[in-house]
């Protein structure tokens, strides 16, 4: 049996995301227990009174603190969580890799291009590995279309549609919170789900030259809340509230390939829930992912052209991580082993000090296409990248 050498670990910020990082820390060696390192959790961060001792108690860790800076001074911990809101991006993961600690940052990392540069720096700069909550892309389906796409089989590709609708901000009494702040919550549903729209279209098309885009707010006013929020809180009655930045976005891309696409994101879509996909066609085929059906990818290639059917392939054993969950096709994963996947791809860029997954350097590239879909939007031009 193989011997793990501990790592400690830490969570900075725990709402729903740092309990889906608990739940992966937790699980990981069971679905890759050929692992070097066995993650053990450490400390817990947390500013809200009570949550982080909560936590610490159901999750294990050893200690809880309301104060991240101690996670910083804390020479327990290796490799730290950072599932804080995102205006804290920045300040929490420079100072994290200037000491020495491995970082798995969520998206967007920080609120621009800016942000997410100085975190990668520091983390360079440091030696530490980044790895970045670019989940959808751990999808084997997902991996799967990529190598298909590298290996030909649907052709050139000519155009391709990535949608992210969700319905969590619908509620005209969901609550003001700093998600809905330009200063906290930087360009809404932009780096929110189009940040995973464009991590999407990078790591199956190659990079974006050039775009034009449009955004806009449907729910311009909401109520601020009573106390502290975790999620999507609701608040009816309270003090109204402008609402700062995007509910909605769509984009036109052309590729460095020459491809072109279409990317769109809504947070307020009602009926939508987490209706996340891809459709891309290449010019002898076509191929589409629906996150609500993880497991499925729709193919169509051939020599046919003209009424070339469609056929669903169920992924399993030998798709990306398939086999470290599921011992034959047709069986479905979930979101949360997404993120076991992307715990897995942490621990070992730390253990073998070579980047596996999403990294730092795709959050900035990811970021630089953000800021240019805001400029875009605001000067009605389009905008060539870097």
């Amino acid at each position: 049996m193989a011997r793990h050498r501990p790592l400690g670990v830490a969570v900075v910020g725990f709402g729903w995301m740092g309990r889906v990082h608990a739940q992966a820390y937790a699980r990981v060696l069971h679905h890759f227990p050929q692992l070097d390192l066995r993650p053990e959790p450490v400390t817990v961060a947390d500013e809200v009174p009570g949550r982080a001792e909560e936590a610490a108690a159901r999750f294990g860790f050893a200690t809880a603190t309301r104060d991240w800076r101690d996670v910083v001074a804390d020479p327990r911990v290796a490799a730290v969580s950072v599932t804080a809101p995102n205006f804290l991006h920045r300040e929490i993961g420079v100072a994290l890799a200037e000491a020495g600690k491995h970082l798995w940052i969520e998206k967007p990392v920080g609120l621009t291009a800016a942000d997410a540069r100085a975190v990668a720096d520091a983390a360079g700069e440091a030696g530490v590995q980044g790895t970045v909550g670019f989940n959808y892309r751990n999808a084997p389906a997902v991996e799967t279309a990529r190598e298909m796409i590298a290996a030909g089989e649907i052709g050139a590709v000519t155009h391709a549609r990535i949608r992210l609708f969700s319905d969590y901000a619908a509620h005209p009494d969901g609550a003001l919170t700093w998600r809905y702040e330009r200063e906290r919550g930087g360009s809404g549903v932009l780096g929110d789900l189009a940040s995973h729209g464009v991590d999407l279209a990078r790591f199956l098309l190659g990079e974006i030259s050039s775009l034009v885009a449009d955004t806009a707010v449907f729910v311009p006013e909401r109520a601020r809340p009573a106390g502290a929020t975790a999620g999507h809180t609701r608040s009816a009655g309270g003090e109204r509230g402008r609402v700062e930045n995007e509910d909605h976005v769509s984009c036109l891309l052309r590729f460095a390939s020459g491809a072109r696409g279409v990317l769109e994101a809504c947070r307020v879509s009602v009926g939508e829930q987490n209706n996340y996909g891809v459709e891309i066609h290449g010019t002898r085929g076509a191929l589409f992912w629906d996150f609500r059906r993880m497991g499925e990818l729709g193919v169509s290639r051939g020599t046919d052209y003209q009424d070339q059917p469609v056929g669903t392939v169920h992924v399993g054993p030998g798709d990306g991580e398939y086999a470290a969950f599921q011992p034959g096709a047709g069986i479905s994963m979930g979101y949360d082993d997404l993120k076991v996947i992307e715990a897995y791809r942490f621990l070992r860029s730390i253990a073998e000090r070579t980047p596996y997954g999403a990294t730092l350097e795709d959050a900035v590239r990811a970021a630089v296409v953000l800021d240019a879909m805001t400029r875009s939007a605001r000067t009605g031009t389009w905008v060539s990248l870097p």
